[in-house]
């Protein structure tokens, strides 16, 4: 370990495996492997772990069992798992979040005009319409709103985004009521340059650093150094899915998510206080590797469990 003192002294990792990651499988894992692996990497020590999404079957099968899910995780874990963070698309999925009792949403919402098409069925300028009355009601009811903000580096239809663009999508967002805003490099065009300039845009139009986190895709090979560029702007909270499962079902040019395996090791070898056991975390991704059938794409989980 060789610690730099410009760098921030510690980060939270926000884990998107269970959801992002398993979106994408093309298997459907059973609701009792969905809890085991949740409850693993909360024993790892990940302080943040969005368990599913209160998406319609139609449009996400892998997680038609949200509502399964979370009364697993509820008997399992008690009151922790209510703290876990869900995916909702609208009303109807606050609705069951609040059915629940859950307290920490998110939504997720397009920097393109085609993306938001495709993936939500609304025009850019209507999905705000459409998060309005969900982010209203969520923060009416107490619940912390979180929202993602997609192709904010490249979008594989309309090529490269306008920083202006993605800054005002992301604004917008955040103005509704979200407390945290997590942008995007989902087809994972993004690099180390366009991270600073694109959080320095976003600075500069008032959104400070604690409200703002990056979600990277390794698509080229780019997610450790853009964590790396965004670390050193003064970001402290990472995306990130273990075993370095997952991509977007809507891009099909989006390979997996930024490993937390990796990240960690990074981090650690960085000297950023991260409180993630690496150990327990790579024995949980091998383990769901060997339940999906395939190796992980996650050098660090390839290392230490080969």
């Amino acid at each position: 370990m060789v610690p730099d003192p410009s760098l921030p002294r510690a980060v939270t990792i926000y884990e998107v495996g269970p959801r992002d990651g398993l979106q994408n499988e093309k298997a459907t894992v059973p609701t009792a492997t969905k809890a085991r692996f949740v409850s693993r990497l909360h024993a790892a020590g990940l302080p943040v772990v969005e368990s599913t999404s209160f998406v319609h079957p139609k449009w996400v099968p892998q997680l038609a069992d949200a509502a399964d899910l979370v009364d697993a995780l509820v008997d399992e874990l008690g009151d922790v798992a209510r703290e876990m963070p869900v995916l909702v698309p609208n009303e109807r999925g606050l609705d069951r979040a609040l059915e629940k009792g859950l307290r920490h949403i998110a939504i997720f919402g397009s920097a393109t005009e085609t993306f938001a098409q495709r993936n939500l069925n609304r025009s850019l300028d209507e999905q705000f319409a459409m998060f309005e009355p969900t982010v209203r009601r969520a923060r009416e009811a107490g619940l912390d709103v979180r929202a993602y903000v997609s192709m904010c580096f490249g979008d594989p239809w309309e090529g490269g985004v306008p920083v202006e663009q993605v800054v005002d999508v992301g604004r917008r967002l955040f103005d509704l009521g979200a407390s945290q805003l997590s942008l995007g490099d989902t087809i994972g065009t993004g690099t180390a340059g366009h991270v600073g300039a694109l959080l320095r845009a976003f600075n500069e139009a008032g959104l400070p650093n604690e409200s703002l986190a990056m979600h990277f895709h390794d698509t080229y090979g780019q997610a450790l150094s853009n964590a790396v560029a965004a670390l050193r702007h003064g970001i402290t909270t990472f995306d990130a899915s273990a075993g370095g499962l997952g991509g977007c079902p809507y891009a099909k040019s989006a390979t997996g998510n930024l490993a937390t395996e990796d990240l960690v090791w990074l981090l650690t070898g960085l000297g950023v206080e991260h409180g993630v056991d690496l150990d327990a975390l790579v024995s949980t991704s091998a383990w769901m590797a060997g339940e999906l059938g395939r190796p992980s794409p996650s050098a660090v989980v390839r290392a230490m469990s080969g």
